[in-house]
């Protein structure tokens, strides 16, 4: 005969912590760093809080508030300018952003599509405006200059983290660098001219440079 089975109760299992924005967000930040963005689906996201999806929409809207919500924590934690000119200190913060969103190839592109609103965000955003405003810029100009700014910054890091995903990535550079160097004078008179510096200088160098070169164009021109 075999022995009697003995019930177990329920409320001998460890309750489930409680949800709550915070928790969600820094589960869905461990998923993304350890297995890519692709791979955060709000379904995952249940599973690993052990509750079902439906439950998550009570803290974001969608997939995009979420990926809004990650942006916002990982730019809590961006090194604020010091010292030094405003213009240093906010080429330096626009690069540092810019890295940001390099180390994680998934949001950089969801960014490009998000319209952030987080309070380290919003931080952001604040601290930008006060660098070009203590560089003389007019507020419209500011205003508007912080908005390229960071879609500068995003669709860098866009660009070049797609570049980096793609396995022909490093063949289509060489196929470029190689038309660009047999590039005929008599067809191409201005690429031929200045075809040692197409693809001269490092990542960061450019970069800078395009921040430096937007920056010199927000001068108080025009406020039209």
């Amino acid at each position: 005969m075999s022995p009697r089975r003995v019930p177990v109760s329920r409320r001998d299992r460890p309750a489930k912590p409680a949800l709550s924005r915070e928790g969600m967000v820094a589960v869905a930040l461990r998923v993304m760093r350890e297995e890519g963005l692709e791979r955060l689906t709000m379904r995952r996201l249940a599973a690993e809080l052990d509750t079902g999806p439906a439950s998550l929409y009570v803290y974001v809207r969608n997939t995009a508030e979420l990926h809004g919500a990650i942006l916002d924590e990982l730019v809590a934690g961006l090194e604020q300018p010091a010292g030094g000119p405003w213009r240093e200190r906010l080429v330096g913060l626009l690069t540092a952003y810019s890295d940001l969103l390099f180390a994680h190839p998934g949001l950089a592109r969801s960014v490009l599509t998000l319209r952030p609103s987080g309070p380290h965000y919003l931080r952001l955003i604040d601290t930008l405006l006060g660098l070009l405003l203590a560089g003389g810029l007019p507020e419209r100009q500011a205003a508007w200059g912080v908005d390229i700014l960071l879609q500068q910054a995003t669709a860098t890091a866009a660009e070049q983290t797609g570049r980096d995903e793609s396995a022909d990535a490093d063949a289509e550079e060489q196929d470029l660098a190689l038309a660009v160097a047999e590039a005929r004078p008599d067809e191409y008179p201005h690429l031929a001219r200045v075809r040692d510096e197409i693809l001269s200088g490092t990542g960061e160098q450019r970069r800078r440079w395009a921040f430096e070169t937007l920056i010199d164009g927000l001068g108080p021109t025009r406020e039209g």
